[in-house]
């Protein structure tokens, strides 16, 4: 297990290390898992996706966390069962560019369990706390209904204005929706 960045009371978010990877990509590299994220990632794909998960550690100083179950006898207990953490939104030509980005993936054996809502308020704590940032936003598409649900139990706000088409996805997958919580309204 990497350096462990945020503590909940049954997960550890951590620096990724290659047996972390590993069962990450065995468990959420999956049609279920990927079905609002675009396709099953081929060997290539996922080689690219880590590189910008390190990337965004090596530039920002914060990344998509391995997500891990603390080894407490508790459902999953001891295994990796998804990421969760911050990116700075990469479109330039859009009017999100540069903000703060949280973003979750979860294996399906972890669905519904809480692990992402407990995962997801670590984070936004932790960015509020360390980033000087006014609001964090999320994206997803308006067809997930499980991600979009949870953004707004998280007590994020849809934003409109901001929803876009984004062309490296299919017309399935469009538009892409907006979500944001500005510091003075996180509690």
């Amino acid at each position: 297990m990497g350096e462990v960045v945020i503590e909940t009371p049954r997960l550890l978010l951590c620096e990724w290390d290659d047996a972390a990877w590993s069962s990450f990509t065995a468990h959420t590299n999956t049609p279920a898992v990927m079905r609002w994220l675009g396709e099953v990632m081929d060997a290539d794909g996922l080689a690219g996706f880590r590189s910008r998960i390190d990337g965004y550690n090596a530039k920002f100083g914060h990344t998509f966390w391995a997500v891990h179950r603390r080894p407490d006898g508790g459902h999953l207990a001891g295994e990796v069962i998804g990421t969760c953490g911050f990116k700075r939104s990469d479109r330039e030509e859009l009017n999100v560019a540069g903000m703060l980005e949280i973003g979750w993936r979860l294996r399906e054996d972890a669905w519904g369990k809480g692990y992402a809502r407990e995962a997801a308020y670590a984070c936004l704590a932790h960015g509020f706390a360390r980033y000087d940032d006014p609001q964090i936003i999320a994206l997803t598409v308006e067809q997930n209904t499980g991600s979009w649900g949870l953004m707004e139990r998280l007590g994020m706000i849809r934003r409109p204005e901001w929803d876009h088409h984004d062309p490296r996805y299919s017309d399935e997958l469009n538009p892409t929706i907006v979500y944001a919580i500005e510091r003075e309204n996180f509690r």
